[in-house]
């Protein structure tokens, strides 16, 4: 028996908002309408779903597996649809491409020249989201690419390595190392890094953390307030550290000093995307772009 794209909808709702009436607003349903949805859907599958309590209703095993597939399927839903009328109405192939802080601008804009060099015809729509926003966006169809350093893919996208960037250390224009062309991670074992993730939850902030036990020290951070702005520019003012892919030299007009780190580390390019969408756009970034 096939699954009702509907009564996993229902099921997501229920799951995010943790309460039939809550899900039941959100979907602009009576309480009863939404309650027999999820029971003829328990029924369907043939085991419980949910577990249901005077506190509240959470996720059964079965339901959180079948929530997580729900999402891939609703998100594959969404794709084909979109494709579908798109070539109905004769529209432009487009790469829909998203990337986290952590991916400078200028690194995209090298991808993408790749991409358009060989395949000059095709337009691209480009927009910065959070870790959080891309993965969502992806799962949801929304977004055929997704740029990000060191982030797991979550169940039901993939991700391919595009390349690596050396890692460098930005400071601000009057910090005392700010006249150094190098210097060794060692050798920074005393000062503060500005992170954009907390650890723990955040895969990249995890492996510069890494980088850093590797050298011999145990880092101290903290999350900069500056979410979305360049990477560099966020020990401006500061007598802070941080790691950025920007090449060595003066930044953020001179307000920024970029060193070098000797020796040399490294830093993922990844993509994140879903192998069961169908799109020509993403298969020609996927060939195409490397650095």
């Amino acid at each position: 028996m096939g699954l009702d794209l509907n009564k996993l909808e229902h099921l997501i709702a229920v799951a995010e908002e943790g309460s039939i009436t809550r899900a039941a607003a959100r979907l602009h349903l009576s309480q009863q309408a939404l309650s027999t949805s999820i029971r003829v859907l328990e029924r369907e599958v043939g085991v419980p779903l949910l577990e249901r309590a005077t506190t509240g209703i959470s996720l059964l095993p079965a339901g959180t597996a079948l929530v997580e597939d729900a999402r891939v399927l609703r998100g594959t839903a969404c794709s084909a649809l979109q494709r579908a009328r798109r070539i109905g109405r004769g529209e432009k192939e487009v790469l829909r491409l998203g990337h986290t802080p952590a991916v400078t601008g200028e690194e995209v804009i090298a991808l993408l020249r790749q991409v358009t060099a060989a395949h000059p015809h095709l337009a691209t729509d480009v927009n910065q989201r959070y870790p959080d926003e891309l993965t969502a966006a992806l799962l949801a169809g929304d977004l055929d690419i997704g740029l990000c350093r060191a982030m797991p893919p979550p169940h039901g996208l993939a991700r391919t390595t595009l390349g690596h960037q050396p890692l460098n250390i930005a400071v601000a224009a009057d910090h005392p190392f700010s006249t150094r062309p190098s210097v060794a991670l060692a050798e920074l074992a005393d000062q503060h890094f500005v992170v954009w993730g907390q650890p723990g939850h955040s895969g990249y902030t995890d492996l510069l953390i890494s980088h850093c036990r590797a050298a011999g020290f145990e880092p101290r951070t903290e999350r900069t307030p500056l979410q979305g702005t360049p990477p560099a520019t966020a020990v401006i003012g500061t007598d802070r550290l941080a790691f950025v892919t920007t090449p060595p030299g003066p930044a953020a007009g001179g307000a920024v000093r970029v060193l070098a780190l000797d020796p040399p580390l490294y830093a993922p390019l990844h993509a994140l995307y879903s192998p069961r969408t169908t799109s020509p756009a993403k298969d020609t970034f996927l060939a195409t772009a490397t650095l």
